[in-house]
């Protein structure tokens, strides 16, 4: 029997668990198909920012199209951590000063390839939960 404590977290306590993150996941809809993707992120305004390359899935999608994204963090030994889900839609950075600003917090990433452009989550929804383990 689980004796773990599950608590919702609220939008600010997303947002700083977010803010201390740098690795998450967009899930996107490909030929109507779910595929998720591994990215570096950092929040930039209170959106999710991440770099891309020309030609890739999430650049394509990087024209309005509603995503998701998830970080978390979990202790095994601890048997505790943390998920925080955000949906909205993508978009692809203009601004050229968001742009030289993401692209000096965020790594290029391990991925062969150019991962110049940057792209925009800005969130409509947040939720978050943290488990705990139990007594």
């Amino acid at each position: 029997m689980a004796r773990g404590r599950l608590s919702v977290l609220d939008t600010v306590e997303c947002l700083l668990l977010l803010s201390q993150a740098q690795f998450g996941r967009v899930a996107v809809t490909v030929v109507a198909r779910p595929e998720i993707f591994p990215v570096y992120f950092c929040l930039m305004d209170g959106d999710i920012v991440f770099r891309t390359g020309a030609g890739t899935k999430l650049y394509a999608v990087a024209t309005g199209a509603v995503v998701a994204f998830e970080a978390d963090e979990f202790d095994p030994r601890a048997l505790s951590g943390w998920s925080v889900m955000v949906t909205g839609p993508c978009s692809g950075e203009r601004n050229p000063a968001k742009v030289a600003e993401a692209r000096r917090r965020l790594p290029d990433g391990w991925v062969p390839g150019g991962h110049d452009h940057i792209v925009r989550i800005t969130p409509h929804k947040i939720s978050g939960r943290r488990i705990e383990a139990g007594a």
